[in-house]
C-alpha cells in the first residue's frame, strides 16, 4: 500500500514539475507582422495565387481569426499598428491618428523635437520616438519581463509602424528616409547605426534601385522587399532568436496601404501588391527557419485597417457611395458665412478635420467670448443638414446620444479627451473623404464599417495548430493572447481578451 501511495506521490510531483516547466516556456522569437490597409478578403480573393510557403503557409498550418474586427473609430494607421500592440485603444494609449490635436496644437504621432536623426541629417524624416504613446506595448512587457535581455526591435517604411509596434524600451526602430533612400533612426534609441545596418544600406545605394524609385518607392512592391531584407539583416545582425531571452521583431509592410491610396481594391496594381507581398512572407519564414529553426518561433499576422472600394467603381456597378469632398463641400466659404452668422466667429476656429473628426481651437473660441457649446451645436446644425452625413456626434454627449450601441462603443473607445477633437461625423456607408491629394481613382480608410474594420488575423508556429474560429474576436484581443502565451503580463493599459481559441491549443 505504500509503495501505492510513494508511486501516486511521485506521479503527481512529476506531472507538477512538468507543467511548471510548460509554464515558463517561451519560444525564441515573437515576430509581428502588420500589412497596412489589408482587407480580410483579400486572404481568400488570391488564395489560390499564394505560393504554399507565403501566405498559404500561414492559413494551411497556422490559426485563423475569420471575424476579427477593429472596436474603435476611426481605423487609421497609427492607431491600428498601436491597438494591434498595446491591446487597448485611443481612449488609453493616446495615439488618436496620424496627425491630432494637443491643447489647439497639431501634432504628427512620432515627431519629437527632442530627439536627432540617426543615418541621416534629416531632422523632418529623423526626429521621430514613442514619447506621444501613453501606454506600453508586448514589446515593452517582454523587456520588463526578462529584465530587459529580450532584444524587440520594429521595422518598416513608414516611421510611425517602426516606432509605435515597438514601444518605449525598444532596442531599436528602422524606417526608410526617402530623401537619401536609407533606413534610418533616432538618437531615442542609439548614437551611431549598428555596423549591419550601415551594411545593408550600402547594399541599397550599390544596388540603385531605391534611388532610381525615388519618392514614389511607397507604391511599388520594392518597398516590402527591401522591408523584408532589412527585417533578416536585423534578424541575423542582432542574433534575434538566439538570445539568452525571447526576442522580438515587429515588421509592417506599407506599399499595400500607399498602392491601395492609388489604385485602390481592384485591378493590376493591388494585385501585384499581393502577390510580391507573398514573396516577402515566403522570404520572412524561410529566414526564421534557418535562423531560429521551424516550431521555435510564433508569429501573428494581420492589418492596421481596411479600405473601401473605390466610389467611382461602386458606382459604375450601381452600387451605393461616393466622394465627400472636403475642401468643396466642407472647408469652404459657405461654412464661414453660416459661423459668422449663428455665433459670431469664423472658420479659423477649426484646428483641422482628421479622419472624420472636427478639432475646434478652444483657446480662439474663448478669445472671441463665445461659449465652445453654442460653436459644436452651431457645427452639428450645419454638417447635419449635409448630404451623406449619417450622424454628427458631439465626443462629450455620444453615450446619451440616439446613435446605434456599436457605433457609440466605437467612438468612445476611440476618444481620448485630450487628443480626439470635438465632434465626429459618420458618413453613409461606401463614402469617404476625398481630399484634393486623393487620387479618383483610389481609395481610404477611416469609418466604422466592415470593409474598413475587419482585418485578417493569423498565427502560426510555436505552439499553434492549425484551425480557424468565426468567433468575434478585436484587434485589441492579439496584445493579451501574445502575452498571455508567453506569460508575461499584460500591457499596462490592456481592453482585450485572450483568444482562448489561441492560447489553450496545449
Amino acid at each position: 500500500m505504500k509503495k501505492v501511495l510513494w508511486f501516486v506521490f511521485a506521479l503527481c510531483l512529476s506531472v507538477q514539475m512538468m507543467a511548471r516547466s510548460e509554464f515558463g516556456e517561451q519560444p525564441k522569437l515573437v515576430v509581428g507582422i502588420v500589412v497596412d490597409q489589408m482587407r480580410w478578403d483579400y486572404l481568400s480573393r488570391y488564395y489560390d495565387k499564394f505560393q504554399e510557403d507565403g501566405l498559404r503557409r500561414l492559413v494551411d498550418k497556422g490559426y485563423s481569426c475569420d471575424n476579427c474586427l477593429i472596436n474603435y473609430v476611426p481605423t487609421i494607421t497609427a492607431i491600428g499598428h498601436t491597438s494591434v500592440y498595446t491591446g487597448t485603444t485611443p481612449a488609453f494609449h493616446g495615439i488618436c491618428g496620424n496627425d491630432f490635436c494637443i491643447d489647439d496644437e497639431k501634432v504628427y504621432c512620432t515627431t519629437d523635437q527632442s530627439v536627432k536623426p540617426v543615418g541621416t541629417d534629416n531632422n523632418k524624416r529623423g526626429q521621430m520616438s514613442p514619447k506621444n504613446l501613453l501606454s506600453t506595448t508586448i514589446g515593452d512587457q517582454l523587456r520588463m519581463h526578462t529584465d530587459f535581455r529580450s532584444k524587440v526591435i520594429g521595422v518598416s517604411f513608414k516611421d510611425r509602424a517602426a516606432i509605435l509596434p515597438a514601444g518605449h524600451s525598444a532596442n531599436a526602430a528602422y524606417w526608410l528616409d526617402i530623401d537619401n533612400g536609407q533606413f534610418i533612426t533616432s538618437t531615442y534609441y542609439m548614437k551611431e547605426l549598428p555596423a549591419w545596418a550601415k551594411a545593408y544600406n550600402q547594399t541599397l545605394a550599390a544596388n540603385g534601385e531605391v534611388k532610381k524609385a525615388g519618392k514614389q518607392i511607397g507604391r511599388s512592391p520594392l518597398c516590402g522587399h527591401i522591408t523584408a531584407d532589412m527585417a533578416i539583416a536585423a534578424l541575423k545582425g542582432e542574433n534575434l532568436g538566439k538570445n539568452e531571452a525571447t526576442d522580438m521583431l515587429c515588421v509592417s509592410f506599407s506599399q499595400t496601404d500607399l498602392i491601395g491610396h492609388e489604385w485602390s481594391t481592384r485591378g493590376t496594381h493591388i494585385d501585384e501588391a499581393y502577390l510580391e507581398l507573398d514573396k516577402d512572407i515566403a522570404k520572412l519564414l524561410k529566414a526564421f527557419d534557418e535562423q531560429v529553426g521551424e516550431g521555435n518561433y510564433l508569429v501573428f499576422l494581420t492589418a492596421d485597417h481596411g479600405a473601401a472600394h473605390n466610389a467611382e467603381w461602386m458606382t459604375y456597378h450601381k452600387l451605393a457611395g461616393g466622394t465627400w469632398k472636403i475642401n468643396e463641400d466642407v472647408l469652404n466659404a459657405k461654412l464661414d458665412q453660416y459661423l459668422r452668422e449663428k455665433v459670431g466667429v469664423d472658420r479659423s476656429v477649426i484646428n483641422g478635420l482628421y479622419a472624420y473628426r472636427v478639432y475646434l481651437n478652444h483657446g480662439k473660441i474663448a478669445e472671441k467670448g463665445v461659449a465652445l457649446a453654442d460653436v459644436k451645436q452651431a457645427l452639428i446644425d450645419y454638417f447635419r443638414q449635409m448630404p451623406h452625413v449619417q450622424f454628427v456626434m458631439d465626443f462629450e454627449k455620444v453615450n446619451t446620444w440616439s446613435v446605434p450601441d456599436r457605433l457609440r462603443s466605437m467612438a468612445l473607445l476611440g476618444y481620448h479627451p485630450h487628443r480626439s477633437g470635438d465632434l465626429m461625423l459618420v458618413l453613409e456607408s461606401g463614402w469617404y473623404e476625398f481630399w484634393p491629394s486623393t487620387s479618383p481613382v483610389g481609395t481610404t480608410h477611416g469609418s466604422w464599417n466592415p470593409y474598413d474594420a475587419h482585418i485578417p488575423l493569423l498565427f502560426y508556429g510555436w505552439h499553434v495548430g492549425h484551425g480557424h474560429t468565426s468567433r468575434e474576436v478585436h484587434i485589441t484581443d492579439i496584445a493579451p493572447t501574445i502575452c498571455q502565451m508567453l506569460h508575461i503580463q499584460q500591457t499596462n493599459a490592456c481592453v482585450g481578451e485572450a483568444i482562448g481559441e489561441v492560447v489553450d491549443q496545449d
